[in-house]
């Protein structure tokens, strides 16, 4: 592979801000594995945010890449999965798989698609151009691609990108992204910003994890009560200066006199009870030899934290602590407590 820009390549990020600044493009956010793929004539690669290489988990998009991208370039998106009409953030995990012959079953079952929204190099280095000369740039070089690979969509209108933010996370999207038109692209800089959907709700604090430095908080293991009484892990908040990390053993120290027999997460290291429920502690698909044991409590302490979306049953993303609330019944910690978005069809996202 010879090409003017060489793997790796750190991605362009993006700073979090509370409202969509004007500056001229307005993209959805896609919910995925951030990739740069590289193609010089039929070797393709795909790169990952972390520099490891993607390209054997998704066969079936290399193929795809090949027949629909230019000889020789670089390309910057978002590796998604569609199941129905939203995008699938679960499934694209599970194509992540050390086995060969399990890779090339998912690649049959949950085919991956491409959305592309940056274009770093044709036959020359793109990077110092504006954003608004790749973007044009990078439409006229995918204008005959066919899905699997897409161009994001885009807009310039403020009113639109509202409409954006409001509708498209029906279909699975987490927000929106501004790009300034003048910016160069800057590898592992946040130049351009995005904008998620923050929402606020009340969980039971059923255990939690000692942080890797030692004996401190790192994370508090979150439930929801489910319709037939079973509290479902749904997530983790975990982002504390080191002194909160302290001080949160002694607020969590009354609740830990419990019989993980009693608890109802008492059966996590089990295997077999995480097929029809979300208990904490299955195996990381992304780090085998990580720890996932926590430290069980009783589940009584409730805390409202802020979280951007729902994937499924679960937090997307770590939630943010906001304060402990003693005036809340566990019980009443349930998902009817959550907004649910309105459904949109990803198939007009994509369009």
């Amino acid at each position: 592979m010879d090409l003017p820009v060489m793997p790796p390549v750190a991605p362009m990020l993006a700073k979090s801000v509370k409202e969509i600044p004007d500056v001229g493009h307005v993209e959805p956010k896609w919910d995925g594995f951030r990739t740069i793929v590289f193609r010089d004539g039929d070797d393709v690669e795909l790169g990952s945010r972390n520099g490891k290489p993607l390209t054997r988990y998704f066969p079936e998009l290399v193929e795809a890449l090949r027949a629909h991208l230019p000889e020789r370039c670089v390309v910057d998106g978002e590796i998604v999965l569609v199941t129905g009409d939203r995008l699938d953030f679960d499934a694209l995990q599970q194509r992540i798989h050390p086995a060969a012959s399990r890779v090339r079953l998912l690649a049959e079952q949950t085919p991956a698609s491409f959305v592309a929204f940056d274009l770093l190099a044709l036959d020359e280095d793109l990077t110092g151009r504006p954003f608004s000369e790749r973007r044009a740039l990078l439409v006229e070089a995918l204008a005959d691609a066919r899905p699997p690979v897409h161009v994001t969509r885009a807009t310039s209108d403020m009113a639109e990108a509202q409409r954006w933010f409001a509708q498209f996370e029906g279909a699975g999207l987490d927000g929106v992204v501004a790009k300034p038109l003048d910016a160069p692209y800057q590898p592992d800089k946040r130049v351009m910003f995005k904008i998620k959907h923050e929402r606020t709700a009340d969980c039971v604090v059923a255990g939690f994890r000692h942080h890797k430095s030692g004996d401190v908080v790192g994370s508090l293991m979150l439930g929801l009560w489910d319709d037939e009484g079973h509290l479902q892990h749904v997530g983790v908040s975990a982002s504390f200066t080191m002194a909160r990390r302290r001080t949160l053993l002694d607020d969590l120290a009354p609740y830990r006199d419990v019989d993980p027999a009693e608890h109802p997460w008492g059966a996590w290291a089990d295997q077999q009870a995480h097929v029809d429920r979300r208990l904490p502690g299955a195996v990381s698909r992304w780090n085998a030899g990580k720890d996932l044991s926590f430290v069980p409590l009783r589940p009584e302490l409730v805390v409202e934290v802020a979280y951007d979306h729902m994937e499924g049953d679960r937090f997307r993303h770590t939630a943010q602590f906001r304060r402990w609330r003693p005036d809340r019944d566990p019980r009443s910690c349930t998902y009817a407590q959550l907004d649910e978005p309105v459904g949109y069809d990803l198939a007009d996202v994509l369009s």
